[in-house]
């Protein structure tokens, strides 16, 4: 059972709404292409890439790994805003615990259902907030938020926080997503309104 809550730093600021942004108290789901049907019988993680050994994870392996929970807002690229979400999942630190990463590896590119991808500095992705998710407000995920397991970025656009993850993969250079292939920002700080490149 989850016991800590790391607050995301962006929760902490006087002004919580970044430019251009409109609250909501709903949670939008937004994607592309239809919505999978996951079997967690089947499903892995994978850990590859620039690491000492690959690793593959049932799901039974990866929910027994520590969770913690953090507390964050949303941003979407869209222009809507949710404050106050509680995440409960595996953090990206435990991730580096299992990879034992190369020192050439900077980058990260995550993987999910569909072959979808997202691309992260190092720096990003070992932010301290930074979690696969599996539970949001204390209840499990839907399978239009990613269910089994989503990634949550909470300090960049909430396209970064890519659904139905099946893992992850470590390179030197940096290789852009799904969304920043197809005109997206490759990085995506809302504060700074790095919506499109």
């Amino acid at each position: 059972m989850a016991e800590e809550v790391i607050k995301s730093p962006d929760t902490e600021r006087q002004e919580r709404v970044p430019p251009g942004q409109k609250l909501t108290g709903q949670w939008p789901a937004l994607h592309y292409g239809s919505v999978p049907g996951i079997d967690t019988s089947r499903w892995t993680f994978t850990i590859s890439g620039l690491v000492e050994k690959e690793r593959k994870l049932s799901y039974k392996e990866f929910m027994s790994l520590p969770m913690v929970k953090v507390f964050s807002d949303i941003h979407c690229v869209t222009g809507w805003s949710k404050m106050d979400n509680l995440w409960e999942g595996v953090s990206a630190s435990v991730i580096r615990e299992l990879a034992s990463i190369l020192p050439e590896a900077k980058f990260v590119t995550v993987h999910s259902e569909g072959g979808f991808t997202t691309n992260l500095t190092l720096d990003d992705f070992f932010q301290p907030d930074v979690l696969f998710a599996v539970k949001h407000n204390n209840q499990p995920l839907t399978p239009e938020h990613g269910y089994p397991v989503r990634l949550t970025v909470p300090r960049l656009y909430f396209w970064k926080s890519a659904k139905w993850v099946t893992g992850v993969e470590f390179t030197a250079e940096d290789r852009p997503g799904f969304w920043e292939s197809h005109g997206y920002h490759n990085h995506g700080d809302p504060w700074k309104e790095e919506r499109y490149s």
